[in-house]
């Protein structure tokens, strides 16, 4: 005969994982997510990436060479997300990807060159590692372009106030 507390702690650590691997079976997860981004389908990481001071996060743009009125709009748009971020820019780092020639107006942002083909003026948050973490989607509406871009700020402040506290 087993003994009551061994009894109870079998209880205590069967009861708990018949429940988890029932909701995993039954699909009882949530279907909707608090980011506001898209994870990444696969593993992508920015090559000779070093970060400056302290950032924590980087905002990327890919803009290609041939990429033009949609970029030069998310460019804009990648200023004024830098400017809302307040406080928190010394955390925050910007670059621009896939960029063959330096322009003069990008000087301020860090420049890097990657393999993996990714759909142009699409911005991206890089954690600190080099590790790109989530995308946001460019729309040539400009009102879906605003709250995608909104999203993506609450996404990076939620993001710094995790990094704090850990």
């Amino acid at each position: 005969m087993i003994s009551k507390p061994l009894g109870v702690f079998i209880g205590c650590c069967v009861v708990p994982l018949a429940l988890a691997y029932t909701a995993v079976k039954l699909e009882w997860l949530p279907e909707h997510t608090t980011n506001h981004g898209q994870f990444l389908q696969s593993e992508v990481r920015v090559p000779s990436w070093h970060v400056q001071n302290s950032e924590l996060w980087t905002i990327a743009i890919n803009a290609p060479d041939s990429c033009l009125n949609a970029c030069e709009a998310q460019l804009s748009a990648l200023q004024n997300l830098y400017t809302a971020l307040g406080k928190h820019q010394k955390h925050v780092g910007l670059a621009v990807l896939n960029r063959s020639h330096e322009v003069t107006a990008l000087s301020q942002y860090q420049s890097y060159q990657l393999e993996e083909e990714l759909p142009e003026a699409h911005l991206y948050l890089i954690d600190h590692r080099g590790l790109m973490v989530l995308q946001y989607q460019y729309y040539q509406d400009e009102e879906k372009n605003r709250l995608e871009q909104k999203g993506l700020l609450k996404d990076l402040k939620k993001l710094l106030k995790y990094a704090r506290s850990s």
